[in-house]
């Protein structure tokens, strides 16, 4: 790693420690209570192998590592070592042995390397050196270093990530998806809504206290809000945009024969038959006898159908949608058991169920996620490289990562992982990290970016210079442009940088942008912990929110943000005048990295007193934030179709039947722009015809 590098990651290190000690480069963040008492290693460092030791001839401390028997001068920074602060001369690297190490777990380049030869998959070589012949678009800084301080907190208790039990997740994630799609359509005949199991999996994950990092397992109520309502949406049938007068008959027909035939089928009440079956009927005698009837005649008389028969055609179907979402969580909570034994079976030394570590009290600044539970042996994951396409293969399972993104993960590899010093079990840990987020989101084409979104590099630089933000509180190690950032997936994401979910970290001072997953339970419970945060804390602290700005109906999460007494100041982004970086973006072409928002962004700022003393929303900072939010103009062309920015949107361009997030402006652009609120996911009841069409 180069000498930069190495002086960003030691930089890191002395501010960890520095809130209760004085090596901080930017002083302590909170109040001080520094003493004359050197700082004692961290838990993590002493579980490393490290030990604090004396050293006689220069009659000062140094630190020793029993594992590898490295040796340094300075406190020892997680899953790094300098050579050049070698004291005993441990770590020398022998002069012709071919398996000899250098700092920093790095093994000692042949000649062929030196040459510039590429890696083979058994060989495996700094990852570094192969970015530093490639010209890459860089969309993260990673020498930004992190202002937010938290409470010491023990190891995490989760099991290590391993590439068999990653695959054998993977197969039941997808087996469990077929059974959803079996189930609506042999119970109510429709297609799943589009992307509506991956809502379901981050709607579920902000309740679900189970094991399983991906599969819920324990959540309370069963039902799925998000999965019910969306199911229901789409019963009868699947209203889709109408552009001629025929679409618009027949879709008419459609809905009243498909009422006529569930309130047939299902056990309805008299009153529900009989209305049901005397509106369906009226509106086919209708159409028989009237011809010339305009499209505007048929979406009044579309409108007054779903009026008359939605709400019984709802009450009907209401135990069967239960069912489904019931049948699929209690498969998930079935293959989550079933996976976490095997998972157990392959750990040398089974954890045994303990109670959890009280919290600590000692400050320090936020560091990666560590396990208590030590990795097994690994087995081989082969690389090899497709032009600029990283590709890892396990038993025949091949994922994929750009080479920008991929010496990404090495880099924040290096900072984060402390049991990993030669680098042994990354390519594993790389590849269960991109089969996890891969099996998320889905692998149909453009599923699940939107889920990923970032912002745009300028805001960030913006966000970084303006108001001291460091923190991503939803990110993961493939969209983040900190080192430092909260995401889904504690167990694999840790050894990358993640400070684990947003909804179990607690910072003490900071200031944090928040750009979350567009799931309304998700935004919810995100609100319910900025407040309690806020409220706790004296110290500077600071989030900044960007939520996509539904009015109608207003979603809880803006109208409680909106309400909070730590509101500071408010801003909206129009739509069509700003752009989100893809969720694909360590895959996709470099023309498809960034799209236009096709709805406003409302930007709000959440601060105690402390924080808007420090990082106050001026006028002048805000107006550097807004000209970052501006498109590029070398990018104009590129943007020039509008685009979602969250998969959330399964009534869109469902005319065309293209995929999301792909939207055609000669069908939907007018429409877009006049009605570009009725994209969300309509709540409850039976929404009015205009938020469809």
């Amino acid at each position: 790693m180069s000498s930069d590098s190495q002086g960003s990651v030691k930089g890191e290190a002395a501010m960890m420690l520095s809130p209760s000690g004085s090596t901080s480069s930017q002083g302590p963040p909170l109040s001080p209570s520094t003493t004359s008492k050197p700082p004692e290693l961290p838990d993590e460092l002493v579980q490393a192998g490290w030990s604090k030791c004396w050293s006689r001839r220069e009659n000062r401390p140094y630190y020793f590592n029993r594992f590898t028997n490295q040796s340094l001068w300075e406190v020892p920074v997680l899953g790094q070592h300098d050579v050049i602060s070698d004291p005993l001369g441990l770590n020398a690297a022998p002069a012709e042995s071919g398996d000899s190490t250098l700092g920093n777990g790095q093994r000692k380049r042949r000649s062929s390397e030196e040459q510039g030869a590429g890696p083979n998959i058994s060989d495996f070589m700094p990852l570094s050196c192969l970015c530093l012949n490639h010209n890459y678009d860089i969309y993260w800084d990673l020498d930004v270093q992190t202002n937010a301080v938290i409470r010491e907190r023990p190891p995490a208790n989760h099991l290590p990530p391993h590439p068999e039990i990653e695959l054998q997740r993977a197969q039941l994630v997808t087996k469990l998806r077929q059974h959803y799609h079996e189930l609506c359509h042999q119970r109510e005949g429709i297609e799943p809504p589009r992307e509506s199991f991956n809502r379901w999996l981050l709607e579920r994950k902000v309740i679900d206290k189970g094991h399983d990092p991906l599969l819920p397992s324990d959540c309370d109520p069963i039902i799925s809000p998000s999965m019910f309502r969306e199911v229901m949406n789409d019963i009868p049938i699947r209203l889709s945009r109408i552009k001629y007068k025929e679409e618009a008959r027949k879709l008419l027909f459609k809905y009243a024969e498909a009422a006529k035939k569930m309130i047939d089928s299902r056990n309805a009440s008299p009153e529900s038959r009989k209305v049901v079956k005397w509106n369906a009927e009226d509106t086919m005698s209708w159409l028989r006898r009237d011809h010339s009837a305009s499209k505007e005649d048929y979406m009044d008389r579309l409108e007054h159908l779903r009026q008359q028969c939605g709400p019984h055609v709802a009450a009907v179907a209401k135990d069967s949608v239960e069912g489904i979402c019931s049948k699929i969580y209690q498969l998930s909570a079935e293959y989550s058991r079933r996976l976490r034994q095997t998972h157990l079976s392959l750990l040398q030394d089974p954890p045994s169920e303990t109670c959890a570590s009280p919290q600590q009290s000692r400050l320090v600044y936020c560091y990666p996620v560590r396990l208590v539970i030590p990795s097994p042996p690994l087995p081989r994951v082969e690389l090899h490289f497709e032009n600029d396409v990283a590709c890892l293969r396990f038993r025949g399972e091949m994922v994929k990562v750009n080479r920008g993104h991929f010496c990404k993960l090495e880099l924040l590899y290096r900072y984060s992982c402390i049991d990993d010093p030669r680098f042994e079990k990354f390519l594993s840990r790389v590849w269960c990290l991109l089969k996890r987020y891969q099996v998320m989101f889905g692998s149909n084409a453009n599923e699940g970016t939107g889920l990923q979104g970032a912002l745009p590099v300028s805001v960030f630089e913006a966000l970084n210079r303006q108001f001291g933000v460091s923190f991503e509180c939803f990110a993961s190690p493939l969209n983040c442009y900190f080192k430092q950032f909260c995401s889904a997936f504690p167990d694999i994401d840790g050894f990358f940088g993640s400070r684990g979910p947003f909804l179990s970290f607690c910072p003490v001072s900071g200031s944090f942008e928040a750009n979350p997953p567009f799931c309304e339970e998700l935004m919810d419970a995100m609100v319910t912990h900025f407040e309690e945060l806020l409220e706790q804390s004296s110290e500077p602290l600071s989030f900044i929110v960007f939520v996509p700005e539904w009015r109608d109906p207003v979603t809880p999460a803006l109208t409680r943000m909106e309400a909070s007494r730590f509101l500071r100041h408010q801003l909206s982004v129009p739509a069509y005048e700003h752009e989100y970086r893809s969720g694909s973006q360590h895959i996709c072409k470099r023309d498809e990295m960034y799209y236009r928002a096709v709805h406003g962004t409302a930007v709000l700022f959440l601060q105690n007193d402390a924080g808007f003393a420090k990082w106050s929303p001026t006028p002048e900072r805000l107006a550097e934030l807004t000209a970052a939010y501006r498109p590029s103009s070398s990018r104009t062309s590129s943007l020039s179709s509008p685009a979602l920015p969250c998969s959330d949107r399964h009534l869109i361009c469902s005319y065309c039947r293209s995929p999301a997030p792909v939207v055609h402006p000669q069908h939907t652009l007018h429409f877009l722009q006049q009605n570009h609120n009725a994209l969300r996911p309509l709540d409850s009841g039976i929404p009015p015809l205009h938020q469809l069409f």
